[in-house]
């Protein structure tokens, strides 16, 4: 058991760092090379239809894809971190520091999902973004009704907007986490003071998240690929997919540093309650997906179930059923029993088999609205994928490496340590 709280880093964890990074860096430059992805976008004339290569669209939709969901994913940590906190749950503590080492990689992932965005935005890939097309609004009266949310600057503004605050506020609550660490015990009155600022920058956090990830980030980058449709439950769908996949990864960093003997508080009962969190959000996607599928397949409205069309009868058919298979199925029946959450190698593996099925989610969203009939998974998507798990690995290890595994001064660590459930 290590009594230090230090995390030093093991020379496979480098290898396999090195080598993601490595592997996805090689993907993107083959994308580069022989995907052309530069190659300008030609208008046709019905509807301002936009043609380009069809590699040209998968490279900049797979950046697309996996800069958006790894993002969403690693800031969800955040946010778990502020609920909590909001909650006065104590439970955490334990384990604190490896979801503030996850969040900690927003800035880097937050700064390529920007550039990406921005590539695409000002880059003018209709074959992306159809609203971008100005001919094509023009002669769209249900884009032109958008055309005060869907436009460049509206869009640039506000995701510069939304990934600095991700960052800033993330970053103070760090800080202030941190704090307890440098300034030693803290009395009732001192750890009173303590625990209501963490829960104002808490609240503050939660609050810019519920505008953003609960409501017009998802519609903004991912709703808008098919701007002639909308759901209104489709933001609360993309963050339960994100927020289930974020509480996965969060439970294989706790497994890891558990198996090679940190985190000396951490129990059966706290892995217990992550496995509840994987398994109660994997049922409230289920939900938000059974309740925005089945209303439009009531309803039977023809610009509604367009968009369910290509993913149910054309070739998407295999993907989205699959989708379904891996992220309820699967965790409804192994995640259910007790034993099951608190089983390390179970969790181990349902996490990542949760990740990888919101991975296979969120390419169902992107990519019938842009390569449409083109949906095959190529090793090209897999390897971009490596690159975000590589950059993830770097940056958690950073931090664990630069600060304490334990929030040792925390007013509620003791709580913590007596969890049980």
């Amino acid at each position: 058991m290590n009594r230090s709280h230090q995390f030093e880093i093991p020379g496979s964890y480098k290898k396999w760092t090195i080598g993601l990074i490595v592997a996805g860096a090689i993907a993107v430059l083959y994308g580069m090379i022989f995907y052309h992805p530069f190659t300008p976008v030609v208008h046709g004339a019905a509807h301002g239809a936009a043609h380009a290569s069809t590699d040209a669209t998968r490279f900049w939709s797979v950046l697309l894809q996996n800069s958006v969901f790894w993002l969403l994913v690693v800031n969800a940590s955040m946010f778990f971190i502020c609920v909590t906190t909001m909650a006065m749950g104590g439970w955490q503590v334990a384990l604190r520091r490896v979801p503030e080492a996850i969040s900690s990689v927003v800035p880097i992932i937050g700064t390529v999902t920007f550039i990406v965005l921005m590539a695409l935005i000002w880059g003018g890939r209709t074959d992306i973004y159809h609203w971008l097309d100005e001919e094509a609004v023009k002669n769209d009266k249900l884009l032109t009704w958008k055309k005060a949310f869907l436009n460049p600057v509206f869009f640039t503004i506000w995701s510069a907007i939304t990934i600095s605050l991700w960052y800033l506020l993330g970053k103070k609550m760090r800080s202030i986490s941190l704090e307890s660490d440098r300034n030693g015990p803290m009395d009732y009155e001192t750890g009173k003071k303590w625990i209501f600022k963490n829960t104002i920058w808490a609240s503050l956090f939660t609050v810019f998240f519920a505008l953003t990830v609960a409501s017009t980030i998802p519609w903004l980058w991912l709703m808008s690929i098919d701007a002639h449709w909308y759901s209104t439950m489709y933001s609360w769908y993309t963050f339960a997919s994100s927020f289930v996949s974020g509480m996965s990864l969060v439970a294989i960093f706790v497994i890891y540093l558990k198996n090679r003997g940190e985190l000396e508080y951490v129990t059966d009962e706290h892995l217990h309650d992550l496995g509840k969190f994987m398994f109660a959000f994997s049922v409230f996607w289920t939900y938000l997906w059974y309740s925005q599928y089945m209303l439009i397949w009531y309803a039977n409205i023809p610009e509604e179930t367009g968009y369910f069309k290509i993913r149910v009868q054309g070739p998407y058919k295999g993907i989205f059923f699959f989708n379904l298979i891996v992220n309820f199925l699967c965790p409804l029946l192994i995640l259910m029993r007790r034993g099951s959450k608190r089983n390390f190698t179970l969790v181990t593996f349902m996490a990542i088999l949760i990740i990888f099925g919101h991975w296979i989610d969120f390419y169902q969203m992107v990519m019938p609205g842009t390569l449409k009939e083109h949906s095959e998974l190529l090793p090209f998507e897999f390897g971009v994928a490596c690159l975000f798990i590589g950059l993830i690995m770097w940056g958690v290890g950073r931090y664990l490496s630069k600060n304490s595994l334990l929030a040792r001064n925390h007013p509620f660590l003791k709580e913590s340590m007596i969890h049980h459930t």
